[in-house]
């Protein structure tokens, strides 16, 4: 297999980069040399992140694709742009994700938490596979959680028309063990290609993430704000799989600074994982 060598030189997507880890890691990587292309649902927050990005690391180009990954017809676009664009992708990033208090539907009538936080990445990642794969070696890797401890997928309730509850948080639980289980499956799948796929859980990290859902649960994150790690050191373990020779040893990886760690007992169902394929194949229309 030829040999990694690091990010640099490399073209890099990464969605949800414009704050948190994701602007965190996306500074870093460019400051390592990546050609980086950030997927943003608007313009203005792209050009700022973009700003700052170039700023801290140097005068970095910085190209901007938009998107929104709550719908799929967004998502396909997306895909069709960044194919247009590049002949070579090197590193997919998934790091985009959010959490509702309230149950809400996408465009395409499917709960929004397991819209954007799942089917987005899923559907965005079998829709690059081949330009991954003919630019070898590749990496993808998906921003997960240790929320997926205790969580199983509601194979008989997918829209979480029965089971929502507790201000949203099981079902952003259940997202990212579909994280898990999809990075599992994608694995086997991308076996022999010469693309890796891992994913990772950053910590608790101070970021803006969950403030969109009204005054209790931004007093909540502010109260927890002391207890939490920066999103600096969030993204290390983001920057350590997309850069290090070293993490191109594991494909199917669950990963928490930078060592691999062995996630739930639902995370490791493969069955579970061959199934979660099949219905988001279906959830896609692939």
């Amino acid at each position: 297999m030829t040999p990694w060598g690091g990010v640099s030189g490399k073209r890099v997507l990464i969605t949800g980069a414009t704050r948190g880890i994701g602007l965190a890691a996306a500074i870093e990587l460019a400051r390592r040399g990546a050609q980086l292309t950030l997927v943003a649902r608007g313009q203005a927050r792209a050009a700022d992140a973009a700003r700052q990005i170039q700023a801290a690391a140097g005068g970095a180009i910085v190209d901007v694709l938009t998107a929104d990954l709550a719908s799929q017809a967004s998502v396909r676009q997306l895909a069709t742009d960044a194919l247009a664009r590049y002949s070579r992708i090197q590193v997919l990033i998934n790091n985009a994700g959010a959490i509702y208090a309230r149950r809400q539907l996408s465009p395409d009538g499917i709960e929004l938490t397991w819209a954007v936080n799942h089917l987005a990445p899923f559907l965005l990642t079998t829709l690059l596979v081949p330009r991954l794969t003919a630019s070898t070696p590749a990496r993808i890797v998906t921003t997960s959680s240790d929320a997926h401890q205790g969580a199983q997928i509601p194979f008989d309730d997918l829209n979480a028309e029965r089971s929502w509850s507790g201000f949203g948080f099981p079902r952003y639980g259940q997202t990212k063990l579909a994280n898990i289980l999809f990075t599992v499956e994608l694995a086997g799948r991308l076996a022999g290609t010469g693309v890796t796929a891992n994913c990772f859980h950053p910590g608790f990290v101070a970021t803006g993430f969950n403030r969109n859902n009204g005054l209790l649960m931004r007093v909540g994150m502010a109260i927890s704000r002391p207890f939490a790690r920066s999103a600096a050191k969030g993204a290390e373990t983001l920057v350590w799989l997309v850069d290090a020779d070293a993490a191109g040893d594991t494909s199917g990886g669950y990963f928490f600074d930078q060592r691999p760690v062995t996630p739930s007992p639902a995370a490791q169902d493969r069955g579970a994982a061959r199934r979660l394929w099949q219905v988001s194949e279906a959830q896609v229309q692939a």
